[in-house]
């Protein structure tokens, strides 16, 4: 019987490079894997290895006006060497930080595809292996990059990312696990060769001078990796293949744009989204009446066309008159207020108004054991502290019914839940789970920062003592062909839309606590990021003295009286089992007596929960009982509760009987102990100590 030796197969076309980034090696290995995507790389930093792969469909997308884009950072559980939870136990739906490293991939990446591809494009990042130490998030940016740039899919990159630290007041590029633990910043940074392209950061109250520090030092850093990059993209990189541009007929634009170009200007000089959108659609009418004849697809572009023709003019009034659509400065916020305990029940409740943006915050305060358990490849186990927010249909005025949250409300929820860290008590200060919701109620621009804004307001409505008050606003930026540019504070819908830059930051007057920066161009220079950092820091200055403060100037000093009542303490953990008891017992019973509920970590740390202060301390007095250890040489005065020939117990503290033998409980010698003492006397003793046997030993005679 003849048998078949398999061999390892040959690769003609496989290639390794090596590079060391932050002191650990960087290999990309091509050629082995996924062949069949347009560009492809299996990319290993230090222990972490993804496969990335960039795919693009051979015609573009009939009827759309954007480019088909999709990432998916796609994490595998075994890459961690953990099998998921649940009833299925394969992995569902992307966790929330695989949708926010998508985000933190997509947007560096996008803008520096050509404006009129509309092929679809995927890029899908499997994470395969984790070494927390070296960064999967980084890796997989790294990877989508020059996968795209070997490719053959039309792509201005590449561009390359690292994270920066903060530890012991040192900047570190890409920390260890260890280093990210002790670091006051967690700084993600896109660049290409020439300018900044993506900023992400969530940061403990840093200044603004050492953020633009640690930005241009990961600029550097990233230099130095786009030359490797290049390298490989030289020797290995594919063609770009050509596709069919989808940009509007030149000719007609200017024809349409010239017909109705007094009109459109009437009509965006306002403050008023509502009576804007009203103006627009007689115009977008009186277009295809003109020209439908001539263009007889003007009515399936009219979108676009639209948005083109509003965009010049926007873009216009900005570069050249300075001027915004409502009348603001380049430096000045829209109208602003904010109210406190709006809603009666909730625990904590703020509205904060922007203009025509603005976000109701209700804050919720639990139990510790209310706090959100994790299922990931880190690390990270749970978190007390959540932050949900929801952008319905009516707040755009748009008829839609209501869904589960997308991807840009997880992204939003997750900035503002980072911009309040860092100001938040700890568990030992401030025993509660807290959830907050944003709901925007009307959005014209700037709700992500109309959310941290209307979260602190609901913190310290709630009790929360929060150790600063954080506000958040945007900047936008408008650049002309000539290189000159100007940014704007605290954009509103038509310059988000039509601006080049979203940027925004929160902090409190300390220093920042995040940032997320949006671009619709190829980068910024330091000059623009520098500026952006300056304006903003007045902006979120003067929105904290000026609305926050004097809506609510300081925490309550307590809590709802519809909030648990919360006490927090430590025992012993040896102890733990006693307070527990058999099967739970000891536990049930006191929850019961005191109708409080209790919460036991492993280190000792208890947590009671109650609906008044009455409840919670029942259960903790029942607790303290149990824990109870005398002091060698204090006194305590209880009741006797049994004579023996030998002595008598005494309950020195509730539930706990000491011994007292006769020779100790008079100072002259007895015979009796009944001589002197009889059951349900109140007594003094004084604790002495273990005799030689181990035992409890108390005294009367020494305890006067």
């Amino acid at each position: 019987m003849s048998q078949s030796i398999s061999t390892p197969m040959e690769f003609k076309n496989y290639k390794v490079f090596n590079y060391t980034l932050a002191g650990r090696p960087l290999v990309i290995e091509t050629g082995k894997l996924a062949g069949l995507a347009n560009g492809s790389a299996l990319v290993r930093y230090g222990d972490t290895a993804i496969l990335c792969c960039a795919t693009a469909s051979a015609k573009p997308r009939d009827g759309i006006d954007f480019l088909p884009l999709s990432v998916d950072y796609d994490e595998r559980m075994y890459a961690a060497g953990k099998i998921p939870g649940g009833y299925l136990k394969r992995e569902g739906k992307p966790s929330e930080k695989a949708i926010l490293t998508s985000r933190v991939i997509d947007r560096p990446i996008r803008p520096l595809f050509p404006k009129d591809l509309r092929n679809d494009v995927a890029l899908t990042l499997t994470v395969m292996s984790v070494d927390n130490d070296c960064s999967p998030e980084i890796t997989a940016m790294i990877g989508a990059s020059l996968a795209l740039s070997i490719s053959d899919i039309p792509w201005n990159g590449p561009i390359g990312g690292v994270f920066m630290g903060l530890v012991d007041g040192k900047l570190v590029v890409n920390p260890t696990e260890e280093q990210q633990k002790k670091s006051d910043l967690q700084l993600t940074v896109a660049a290409s060769m020439e300018k900044v392209v993506m900023i992400e950061a969530g940061a403990n109250e840093v200044d603004d001078d050492t953020m633009f520090e640690a930005i241009m030092m990961a600029h550097e850093e990233i230099k130095d990796l786009l030359g490797f990059i290049n390298a490989i993209v030289d020797e290995i990189g594919k063609p770009k293949f050509d596709y069919p541009s989808c940009e509007l007929d030149h000719d007609m634009f200017d024809k349409v744009f010239a017909f109705c170009e007094k009109d459109m200007m009437e009509a965006l000089d306002t403050d008023d989204k509502n009576i804007r959108d009203e103006k627009v659609v007689p115009i977008a009418d009186a277009i295809i009446a003109q020209f439908s004849e001539e263009y007889p697809e003007i009515g399936d572009i009219m979108d676009e066309l639209i948005y083109k023709i509003q965009k010049k003019i926007v873009r216009r009034w900005l570069l050249r008159d300075k001027k915004r659509v409502d009348g603001r400065r380049m430096d000045e916020i829209r109208p602003l207020g904010s109210e406190v305990g709006i809603l009666p029940r909730t625990h904590g409740s703020g509205l904060f108004t922007r203009g025509q943006t603005q976000v109701l915050t209700v804050a919720t305060l639990g139990t510790l054991s209310e706090a959100q358990m994790l299922d990931g490849i880190d690390n990270e186990t749970e978190k007390r502290y959540m932050h949900h927010y929801n952008m319905p249909g009516f707040s755009t005025g748009e008829a839609k019914s209501t869904r589960s949250p997308g991807r840009r409300e997880i992204g939003h929820g997750a900035l503002a839940e980072r911009s309040l860290v860092p100001v938040l008590p700890s568990a030992e200060e401030f025993p509660y789970a807290i959830r907050l919701v944003s709901d925007v109620v009307s959005s014209n621009g700037s709700t992500s920062q109309g959310s941290v804004c209307g979260s602190t307001l609901a913190l310290m409505d709630a009790g929360v003592p929060i150790k600063a008050p954080v506000a958040g606003i945007s900047c936008g930026l408008i650049t002309a062909e000539d290189g000159s540019w100007d940014t704007m504070l605290d954009i509103q819908g038509l310059e988000d839309f039509y601006g080049d830059m979203d940027f925004k930051v929160a902090g409190t007057h300390k220093g920042i606590t995040s940032i997320q920066m949006d671009l619709k161009i190829d980068g910024l220079t330091p000059e623009i990021i520098k500026a952006a950092l300056a304006q903003t820091h007045v902006g979120r200055d003067y929105i904290i003295d000026e609305v926050i403060l004097k809506a609510i100037p300081a925490p309550r000093a307590e809590v709802s009286k519809y909030a648990p009542k919360m006490t927090s303490f430590k025992i012993d953990p040896d102890k733990i089992r006693e307070v527990i008891g058999k099967g739970g017992s000891v536990i049930q019973k006191i929850c019961a007596d005191s109708g409080a509920k209790v919460d036991i970590d492993d280190n000792g740390t208890i947590c009671i929960a109650a609906i008044n202060a009455e409840s919670a301390a029942i259960a903790k007095s029942m607790i303290d009982a149990i824990v109870f250890e005398p002091e060698v040489g204090a006194v305590y005065t209880g009741k006797v509760t049994s004579i023996k020939e030998f002595g008598c117990f005494v309950e020195y503290a509730p539930g706990k009987e000491g011994m007292v033998h006769i020779s100790k409980v008079a100072p002259q010698r007895i015979d009796k102990v009944e001589d002197v003492l009889a059951v349900g006397d109140t007594v003094k003793v004084k604790y002495m100590g273990l005799d030689k046997k181990g035992r409890m030993d108390f005294s009367i005679k020494d305890a006067n």
